[in-house]
């Protein structure tokens, strides 16, 4: 029989994830593995599978990476980024209040604020069409039209390292997720797809958030989804530059010091149970 494949089951705010140590140079899961392992069924069961990994760039303390549950790769999680902090954290490869990771995408800032809770800059949101990328449009728009079946859609386009659509709506407990979020997914306008959010602003520093994201469906959170929502919303001076964002799995607080800043995300970060997948 093969070597089994030791993992940790971890969670942010509900946001699930199988997480794997390869550090000793074992290569990444294939999608069919990836697949299997997502499976709430007959697998361990996830959104996202974290593969832990040398790290890229000088001072990082370790690498990751991102698999969804159908197997393809993302660029950015910022739930599985405090997942991924929190592990390194108990593993010993991180020490004190502040250290740096590499994503698939570039170099986080972490810090830990204690009580299970990490920060993590998420970059600066782009909003140029060609960044996002959002195809057949020049100029970058706070706001953007595309006819879907059942009417148009109007959203915000930002690239948190990953794809996201933003679209506000009055009561995001009666959007149309399951129906809009695949549409916009399928949509030509989006060549390498998109998470697609449903904001409901409450107040100037609360909105209530929920996604549904590519390679996945619909989760119980969506860190880079609320850097995307607060970016997107202050940028039409909907919210102010620091907002508490409810999704169905908690509350993340998400930071946006000025236009040319990155974006901070503070949230929680839980290990589940650990475990051996035998193949």
């Amino acid at each position: 029989m093969a070597e089994p494949l030791r993992f940790s089951k971890m969670h942010g705010a509900g946001n699930d994830f199988v997480v794997i140590d390869l550090r000793d140079g074992t290569p990444p899961p294939d999608a069919a593995l990836a697949s299997r392992l997502a499976d709430r069924h007959t697998g361990v069961g996830c959104d996202q599978i974290l593969t832990i990994e040398a790290p890229r760039s000088p001072g990082a303390v370790a690498a990751y990476g991102i698999w969804n549950a159908d197997g393809s790769p993302s660029g950015q999680c910022g739930n599985g980024a405090r997942c991924v902090a929190a592990w390194l954290v108990r593993d010993g490869s991180a020490s004190g209040a502040r250290f740096v990771v590499d994503s698939p995408v570039g170099r986080h800032e972490v810090e830990n604020v204690g009580d299970g809770r990490y920060a993590i800059a998420m970059g600066v949101p782009r909003f140029d069409p060609a960044d996002v990328p959002l195809a057949g449009l020049a100029a970058a728009g706070d706001q953007y039209a595309l006819d879907l079946e059942g009417g148009s859609v109007a959203f915000a386009a930002v690239s948190m390292g990953n794809p996201h659509a933003v679209i506000e709506v009055p009561d995001v407990a009666a959007a149309d997720v399951a129906g809009i979020g695949p549409a916009l997914q399928r949509s030509p306008a989006f060549p390498q797809s998109v998470n697609v959010g449903f904001v409901q602003v409450l107040a100037p520093d609360h909105v209530r958030l929920r996604v549904f994201e590519r390679g996945v469906g619909e989760t119980l959170a969506c860190g880079s989804g609320a850097c995307a929502a607060v970016a997107a919303l202050v940028r039409r001076g909907r919210i102010a530059r620091e907002a508490t964002v409810s999704l169905p799995g908690g509350d993340l607080r998400i930071r946006w010091p000025d236009d040319r800043a990155e974006v901070i995300m503070a949230g929680p970060a839980a290990f589940v149970f650990e475990g051996e997948w035998q193949a």
